[in-house]
């Protein structure tokens, strides 16, 4: 989408909810259960938000929700756009850009994911402090717009080690036993075969996912201050003797709403 594309669809938004949310939060399969904690929702369909495509994905409800959360006023993505259901790496992207136009300056992204690291559990959370993304067709990729950032943006913290300490801190607050780790992108659809992971395991990585890096490349780009947690819902393929579906991963995130929300709220209290 060009730039008159975003501006038409922050507007848009802006329009909705009168005023410019302190957060953007974008939620995983199966983690849509923390905006049920929203207070004073405002929702909007995606469809009627200009430029903005329907999410296919089961677990993935397709609603811009807004409203009070740990103290603040947030805007969430109950549903986000992946690569694998044939958008474009900029439609991905789109919503990153769009939030940056409505003039938020704090991104907080969330996934589920196959975890790689052995020491690991479904149910964990991660705290994503790099990713490995060089199976990710850039979102920058094309003609570059030099309002959003440079042509080579650095990439050296994609993740904020401010945020990441407030999220640990929130963690022991809430008794969370939290993760750190290296969260490596995968296209899909297919879920990574054994030998994949085994890739990925000596390339550093602790957990796999489709998600979530073309995000974070772009709110780096618009120099947005960014955290990711991921939900680790199955452990990837070769890990354990048994097969990986979808199913699994919703079943796990619903699992583990109760302290997802709690810590989500917490770290949002103390942004």
């Amino acid at each position: 989408m060009n730039t008159n594309g975003i501006n038409n669809a922050a507007g848009y938004i802006l329009g909705k909810i009168k005023r410019i949310p302190d957060i953007a939060v974008v939620l995983g399969s199966g983690l849509g259960s923390l905006m049920d904690e929203v207070k004073d929702k405002i929702e909007i369909d995606y469809s009627e938000i200009p430029g903005f495509p329907k999410t296919t994905v089961f677990g993935h409800a397709g609603m811009m929700i807004a409203g009070e959360l740990g103290g603040k006023f947030v805007i969430a993505m109950k549903g986000r756009f992946h690569y694998y259901e044939g958008h474009h790496m900029d439609v991905v992207a789109l919503p990153i850009r769009v939030f940056h136009e409505m003039g938020i300056k704090k991104l907080f992204l969330t996934n589920a994911c196959g975890g790689v690291n052995t020491s690991f559990v479904p149910g964990d959370l991660m705290i994503i402090t790099d990713h490995l993304g060089q199976n990710c067709p850039s979102p920058l990729r094309g003609e570059n717009i030099d309002k959003f950032g440079p042509r080579f943006p650095d990439m050296s913290e994609v993740y904020s080690k401010r945020l990441v300490e407030i999220a640990k801190t929130a963690a022991q607050t809430t008794g969370i036993n939290i993760k750190t780790g290296v969260y490596m992108f995968c296209n899909g659809p297919q879920f990574e075969t054994p030998s994949e992971i085994r890739a990925a395991r000596v390339l550093g990585a602790d957990a796999v996912g489709m998600s979530t890096v073309p995000e974070a490349i772009v709110a780096n780009h618009m120099k947005m201050e960014t955290l990711a947690i991921s939900t680790i819902t199955n452990m990837a393929a070769g890990v354990l003797n048994q097969p990986l579906c979808h199913e699994e991963v919703i079943e796990t995130g619903i699992k583990v709403g109760k302290k997802f929300s709690a810590l989500i709220k917490e770290i949002v209290k103390n942004i």
